[in-house]
This record gives C-alpha cells, structure tokens and sequence, in this order.
C-alpha cells in the first residue's frame, strides 16, 4: 500500500469513528480525547466493528455462509 492509500485509509476510518461517536452522543475532538470514558471508547469500537460485519455480509459473495459451520 503507498504512503497516500495509508493516508486516505486512516482519514476514513477517522471520519467513520467521528460518525458512529456523534451517533452515540459523544463528542470527540481533533487528536486527543483523553476524557471520555472507558465505556465511551469501547463502545464505540464496539459499534465500529459492528457496522463493519455488516457491511461485509452485505457486500461479500457467500458471506458468512461457511463460516460458522
């Protein structure tokens, strides 16, 4: 991956973690958010990786479909 792709990547996922805490009602700052709380990161993280599923469940032939057998 170049150095621009690992650049566009981070922004966007950058710009996905701003959507879901806004969603949830946290607000998150530009760099450091050291004041929210434990349960405020996770459950972000949390609701990241959630969309992410789906989206590939969505999105991927035959998904899911052997995976848990």
């Amino acid at each position: 991956m170049s150095n621009n792709s690992n650049r566009e990547a981070k922004s966007r996922l950058n710009q996905f973690k701003t959507e879901v805490a806004s969603n949830m009602n946290v607000n998150l700052k530009q760099g450091y958010n050291g004041d929210i709380t434990a349960r405020e990161a996770g459950s972000i993280g949390g609701e990241m990786v959630k969309r992410m599923i789906a989206y590939a469940e969505q999105h991927m032939p035959n998904s899911g479909s052997n995976m848990m057998k």
